[in-house]
C-alpha cells in the first residue's frame, strides 16, 4: 500500500517539475508564494522542487549543462533552461507509443471528449509522417460488441434488462437497470447504473453480463443516484466489510500486490496478511483456490467453512465408483 502511494507521489512530482520550468520562464521574477499558489503546492514543497531542478539538466551534468536559477529575495528567475523550452522531437519509437496510447484512449468507454483525442491523434500522425511506418490498429480486450451495445443504450437513454453473474456470491440474476455511464477501470469495462432490484447505484462488469436486452422504456434515474468516485479502483475497503486474516507461504505473497491489505507481517518464512472482503462466501472460494500453503487465522467462521468444504471434497474423491455404475445416480444417493 505504501509503495503505491510513494509511486503516485513520485509521478505527481515529476509532472510538476516538467511543468515548472516553462511556467517560470513565462513569469521571470515571480514571487515563490504566488507560484506555489498557482501550482497548488506549499511554499516549502516548491522550494524543495527548485532545489531538485538545480541538479537536473543535460548529459554531462556540469556547469552550463544544468538548469540554473537566480533568486532575489523571495523571487525566482530561470537563467538557463537546458533546452526544455525547445519543441519536442519524437523518436520513431516514441511516436509509435504515443499513437498507440491515443488510439487506446479513443476506444476506451467513458471518455468524455473522444473528438479531442481524435484531433490530437490526427495532428501527431501528421507530424510523425514516415516515423510511424504502418497504420496502427488497437483493439481492447473483451466483447467489443457488448460494450458498443451498452454504450448505445447510455447514449439513447434506454433501460436495459440484463442477466448478470455475481462472482462474490457465485450466482446469476436477472435485473433491470437504468444506465448512467460506461467506463473502463483497471483494464476492464463496466456499466454503472441504477439497479432497480438493489435500489442503488451498482457497477456491472461487461464480461459478466451473459445477456442484455434494450427495453423500449426510457431509463429513469432517481435524483439521489450519483456516479461513484473510482479513482482508487472499483473495490473500496471499509470497516463495515468482513476482515479476514491469512497465514500464507512464499508462493502466495502475490496477494499483497493484487489486493489492498490492511496488515502484512512476517512470521518467519510465512506472512500474516489481513484484508477486507465483500463477504465470507467469496473469501471461502478465494482461500480454497489458493492451495495448501494457506491457513485461515481469523475469523473462526471462515476457517470452519473452508475446513468443511475441503473435507467434503476429499470425501467425494475418496468414495470409489464401481465399474458400470451410474455416476449421476451414485452422486444422487450420496
Amino acid at each position: 500500500m505504501s509503495a503505491r502511494i510513494s509511486s503516485r507521489a513520485s509521478a505527481d512530482r515529476l509532472a510538476r517539475l516538467l511543468n515548472l520550468v516553462p511556467y517560470l520562464l513565462a513569469r521571470p521574477g515571480i514571487e515563490i508564494s504566488e507560484a506555489a499558489g498557482d501550482l497548488g503546492v506549499t511554499e516549502r514543497q516548491l522550494r524543495e522542487d527548485l532545489e531538485l531542478l538545480w541538479v537536473c539538466g543535460l548529459p554531462g551534468y556540469g556547469p552550463g549543462d544544468l538548469i540554473d536559477m537566480a533568486f532575489d529575495g523571495d523571487r525566482v528567475t530561470i537563467i538557463y533552461d537546458a533546452g526544455i523550452d525547445r519543441p519536442l522531437r519524437l523518436t520513431p519509437d516514441e511516436a509509435l507509443a504515443l499513437v498507440v496510447a491515443l488510439r487506446m484512449l479513443a476506444e476506451t468507454p467513458g471518455v468524455a471528449n473522444r473528438e479531442a483525442v481524435e484531433r490530437a491523434l490526427a495532428k501527431i500522425e501528421d507530424a510523425a509522417g514516415d516515423q510511424v511506418a504502418a497504420p496502427v490498429e488497437v483493439r481492447l480486450p473483451g466483447d467489443t460488441g457488448r460494450v458498443e451495445q451498452l454504450r448505445a443504450a447510455v447514449e439513447s437513454g434506454r433501460a436495459l434488462r440484463i442477466t448478470y453473474y455475481t462472482a462474490a456470491r457465485d450466482e446469476t440474476t436477472e435485473r433491470v437497470i437504468d444506465p448512467l455511464r460506461v467506463l473502463m477501470v483497471s483494464g476492464r469495462t463496466y456499466v454503472e447504473a441504477w439497479c432497480r432490484r438493489a435500489e442503488a447505484v451498482r457497477l456491472f462488469r461487461a464480461d459478466r453480463i451473459d445477456a442484455v436486452t434494450e427495453l423500449t422504456e426510457l431509463a429513469v434515474v432517481p435524483p439521489q443516484a450519483r456516479p461513484q468516485d473510482l479513482s482508487d479502483g472499483v473495490f473500496r475497503p471499509s470497516s463495515e466489510l468482513p476482515l479476514i486474516t491469512l497465514r500464507i507461504g512464499r508462493g502466495e505473497r502475490w496477494i499483497t500486490e493484487y489486493y489492498p491489505c490492511e496488515r502484512v507481517e512476517s512470521d518467519g518464512e510465512r506472512w500474516v496478511v489481513s484484508l477486507r472482503v465483500t463477504d465470507l462466501g467469496w473469501a471461502r472460494r478465494f482461500v480454497l483456490g489458493l492451495g495448501p500453503d494457506v491457513t485461515v487465522v481469523a475469523p473462526a467462521e471462515l476457517a470452519e467453512q473452508v475446513r468443511d468444504a475441503a473435507g467434503a471434497a476429499l470425501e467425494a474423491y475418496a468414495t470409489p465408483v464401481s465399474r458400470g455404475a451410474d455416476p449421476a445416480g451414485q452422486a444422487a444417493r450420496q
